[in-house]
């Protein structure tokens, strides 16, 4: 996914800023939760001197995150959030916020009516379910509208994402607008809705950027994306890392920020940089 790169980007540029070495790893597929509590493990008992952690499953990590803390590693949360108070900090976007700006935005969109679907990512994920919540917390603000689903998964591939979006479009022939919590989601439903032939009747609201998606946004396929900060998750919990091994005090919590892309403001510089992150410093 082209998030992971662009937090990968901001916590690399932050390390070389401090003089730190980060290693970066993570399963090859998103909801394996197995192969990130492997991953944890591992870090532990290589002895590294802190693990920023961004977990999929907020109640599977908490074992893995506790042993490490009680073998003296502290760990920072990042990007999603896991169930569990001993974290040294709280790194990542307002996600219910964001979730409920993409409601705002798909409900002026609908001028306060219609039919809408929420696909949703993937069970017990903390940051798409906060968002889930904050979209459905703005549809209710719009008795107008009518949720006519709002409980399937697209799963972490755009493959099987793309194939949840055709079938929820074949059930529901008429339907007005759509909400995606996440990349590969929102990718998935935008290539069903053009594979359908719908996107004229259908306003669509994603999250997160990518290529792809961007150029969606600019063609019209895409009416709106909601926008976190990616660089800023991997430079800010780095840097919130750092301070901490070096006896400085780190706020428990840290917002990263979020804001609406439309095809009106995406040539601002402001939106540019969060569309088109720089990501020479892997090597892209």
């Amino acid at each position: 996914h082209e998030y992971w790169k662009s937090v990968h980007a901001g916590a690399e540029a932050a390390a070389r800023e401090l003089d730190v070495e980060v290693l970066w790893k993570g399963p090859l597929v998103e909801s394996d939760r197995n192969a990130q509590i492997q991953v944890v493990e591992d870090f532990v008992t290589r002895g590294v001197d802190g693990i920023v952690l961004m977990p999929l499953d907020r109640v599977a990590l908490v074992r893995p995150a506790r042993e490490a803390q009680q073998a003296g590693v502290p760990v920072i949360i990042a990007d999603s959030d896991l169930d569990w108070d001993g974290r040294l900090s709280f790194v990542a976007t307002d996600n219910e916020r964001g979730g409920e700006m993409g409601g705002e935005q798909l409900a002026e969109l609908l001028g306060g009516e219609g039919k809408v679907i929420l696909m949703r990512y993937l069970e017990n994920s903390a940051s798409t379910t906060r968002r889930e919540e904050g979209f459905l917390k703005a549809m209710a603000a719009n008795p107008g509208i009518e949720i006519v689903s709002s409980n399937q998964y697209a799963g972490p591939t755009i493959e099987g994402a793309q194939q949840t979006a055709e079938n929820l479009l074949n059930a529901f022939a008429e339907v007005d607008g759509i909400f995606c919590p996440c990349e590969p989601a929102a990718y998935g439903m935008m290539r069903a809705i053009q594979d359908a032939g719908r996107k004229d009747a259908i306003k669509f609201v994603g999250f997160d950027g990518s290529e792809k998606l961007v150029a969606g946004l600019a063609e019209g396929q895409v009416d709106a994306l909601v926008l976190q900060s990616p660089v800023a998750i991997g430079d800010l919990s780095v840097r919130a890392m750092v301070a901490h091994l070096r006896g400085e005090a780190v706020e428990g919590r840290i917002d990263t920020g979020v804001v609406i892309a439309t095809q009106e403001n995406m040539s601002s510089p402001l939106i540019q940089a969060l569309l088109s992150p720089d990501l020479s410093i892997l090597g892209e």
